[in-house]
């Protein structure tokens, strides 16, 4: 399938119509942002990482059964998706105190829970996507019920998944977001993306931060991060 025409553009995608109306062509960015877009910056080939990390880790998640927009990569940078209507819900999913959570709650980073916590926050960045729970989201009418049981059930079960593989990689999975959609048939499926864009992901030895945290924090080596987690996911799949 072909691109037509751009119907959205974000801070890190671009989204393309096709001849088909049930499909879309995702592609992907160099751009980085921080901090709801007050830092913006490039990652020099971060968006043919963030493709095709994402497309490694989408099709390891639907052959464990979890059902997800991904139909196939048609390039360095740009995949077909299935065209689905994005709940309007961040979920993220922590193992370990880091980042906003350390942050909001005045405790270091590093701290390893004896369980993993799920957090909701309204996607809207006009409003700098504010965290809420899963009361205000059905009094929102950003999802029902049964769909946020449903969203639960697979980000823990996509938690316990990623953990393995990265830790396979030498990496330790900190906390990661994730994105779901509704397909015309009402069904969930993970969309959006798997990448270091979207997870805390440090070395498992040395602690090294190798996610987006070298670009937030002004680290340094951005590039070098990215280049070497999308280096152990590919030599370990």
């Amino acid at each position: 399938m072909e691109k037509k025409e751009l119907i959205y553009e974000g801070k890190a995608k671009k989204v393309y119509s096709t001849e088909n109306g049930n499909y879309l062509i995702v592609s992907y960015k160099d751009d980085a942002t921080a901090f709801n877009g007050l830092k913006k910056g490039t990652i020099s080939g971060k968006g043919v990482i963030n493709n095709k990390m994402s497309n490694i880790m989408m099709k390891k998640l639907e052959a464990e059964g979890i059902p997800t927009h991904f139909v196939e990569e048609l390039s360095d940078r740009d995949t077909l998706v299935k065209k689905v209507s994005i709940v309007p819900l961040e979920v993220i999913i922590r193992n370990i105190s880091a980042g906003s959570f350390a942050k909001r709650y005045g405790v270091p980073e590093g701290i390893v829970f004896a369980e993993p916590t799920i957090e909701f926050s309204y996607k809207n960045d006009g409003l700098g996507d504010p965290l809420i729970n899963e009361y205000h989201a059905k009094a929102l009418s950003l999802a029902t019920e049964d769909e946020i049981e449903t969203i639960k059930k697979y980000s823990f079960r996509i938690n316990k998944l990623l953990k393995n593989i990265w830790s396979s990689c030498g990496v330790t999975l900190v906390d990661f977001k994730l994105e779901f959609g509704r397909l015309p048939s009402g069904e969930i499926v993970l969309a959006d993306e798997i990448s270091p864009d979207t997870e805390r992901l440090w070395d498992s030895e040395t602690g090294e931060k190798l996610d987006k945290d070298r670009f937030r924090r002004d680290l340094g080596n951005v590039e070098e991060a990215y280049a070497e987690v999308m280096k152990r996911l590919s030599e370990n799949s």
